[in-house]
């Protein structure tokens, strides 16, 4: 289940977004509207919700995260863009520490 997210998730809502991949949640924040979406099969389906909510794609960053040991692995084919980010994988140190801390922020220690 997709879950587009202003505050942090309850426990309830960490569960919806596990349905699709069980063991991690596929993530997509705006770095300036502090906002997450989470859930669902794809990045992309995250980033289509964004985009509807007024994201824009220069702000919108990709991530999974996995709940049970907090790692956040930053690759997806969201964040491959050719004049902001040629991977990927988010390679702007200042971008991923924004990314992580929202995720955290929304999602972490549930």
């Amino acid at each position: 289940m997709i879950l587009l997210l202003r505050e942090r998730a309850t426990p309830e809502q960490i569960e919806q977004m596990l349905l699709e991949h069980k063991f991690y949640i596929k993530t997509v924040v705006d770095i300036e509207r502090q906002v997450l979406v989470g859930g669902g099969d794809l990045h992309a389906d995250c980033e289509k919700e964004l985009l509807k909510d007024g994201s824009r794609q220069k702000d919108i960053w990709a991530a999974s995260f996995m709940p049970l040991t907090g790692r956040i692995m930053f690759d997806s084919m969201v964040n491959l863009r050719p004049r902001q980010n040629r991977t990927m994988e988010i390679i702007d140190p200042d971008i991923r520490q924004r990314v992580a801390q929202i995720i955290i922020e929304f999602l972490g220690d549930v």
